[in-house]
């Protein structure tokens, strides 16, 4: 059975929040909103402002963890510095999951590369989620989107150097197979998923459409025009529909540069691995609106 993954061509917070009210789900309970704060220097991420229509439907706490690389976000310290520079304690209550530890330890017993996912201890603390994501381009993953976010977002700091270096963190992170590392993030993806039992949703805004991720200080431009937000309770099937709503833009100047970033980092093998592991499906109906 195919699943369905609602679109709109208009990018608007309050588009964003038509989008997700067509999934008819009430996330129950303390809500977790997944978003990302941005690198500091960055001039893509999502601002604070969009994200207030939806957060308001919904309730709830934006949610966020410590990076891994140097920068501005890989330390608590800074990290809350930067959340407040860019503004989301002026929206809304901020959790940074990993701020203390010791991290939840969540097990991953069907792992294709990894057994164990380390995330934010405070996860603990929600009932529901709901994943909110920009997509756009990654140096590393080839693309980020909801699979990224589940993954990489939830994870705590040291548990992205553990997704980065496939279960190995003493060596090189940044040097492990690289399809490894892919087949890690969706191994880490499903652990979440389970973690919250299906009280889970995703929107997928498709917008500032970089190469490069929001966690890069510096950054390249956007390069394709804006093409919509998508809804679903299905974050394989909207990632891969925002991936064939790219290859299907082939009147946008931009469109090759950015497949070049995908394609050279592999980066759909994110989504085969997580078809492969099953919590969700490549394919989907596009329901536009």
């Amino acid at each position: 059975m195919k699943s369905i993954v609602y679109f709109t061509k208009t990018v608007s917070p309050e588009a964003a929040l038509e989008v997700y009210k067509r999934l008819g789900v009430t996330l129950s309970g303390n809500v977790a909103l997944k978003v990302h704060s941005g690198e500091v220097g960055n001039q893509n991420f999502l601002r604070p402002p969009f994200w207030k229509p939806v957060a308001d439907f919904v309730g709830g706490t934006v949610v966020e963890c410590n990076t891994a690389y140097d920068g501005e976000r890989n330390t608590t310290k800074k990290h809350l510095k930067a959340i407040k520079k860019h503004g989301w304690n002026d929206y809304y209550n901020v959790d940074l999951l990993d701020a203390e530890g010791p991290d939840l330890v969540l097990d991953i017993p069907d792992g294709r590369v990894i057994k164990k996912n380390y995330v934010g201890k405070n996860l603990k603390k929600y009932d529901s989620m709901l994943v909110l994501s920009h997509f756009k381009g990654h140096p590393m993953g080839g693309y980020g989107g909801a699979l990224k976010q589940l993954s990489i977002g939830v994870a705590s700091s040291f548990g992205k150097a553990y997704i980065h270096g496939s279960g190995d963190t003493e060596h090189n992170i940044w040097a492990a197979p690289h399809d490894a590392f892919l087949e890690s993030m969706a191994d880490a993806a499903g652990s979440v998923i389970k973690f919250f039992d299906g009280k889970i949703a995703y929107i997928n805004v498709m917008a500032n459409m970089s190469v490069d991720c929001d966690c890069c200080d510096v950054a390249e431009d956007p390069c394709m025009k804006d093409i919509g937000i998508l809804a679903s309770l299905d974050p394989i099937a909207i990632d891969q529909a925002c991936l064939d709503l790219v290859y299907a833009a082939k009147d946008d100047p931009g469109q090759k540069h950015f497949l070049e970033r995908v394609e050279s980092r592999n980066g759909v093998h994110t989504v085969e691995a997580a078809a492969k592991i099953g919590y969700g499906s490549r394919e989907y109906e596009l329901r536009e609106i």
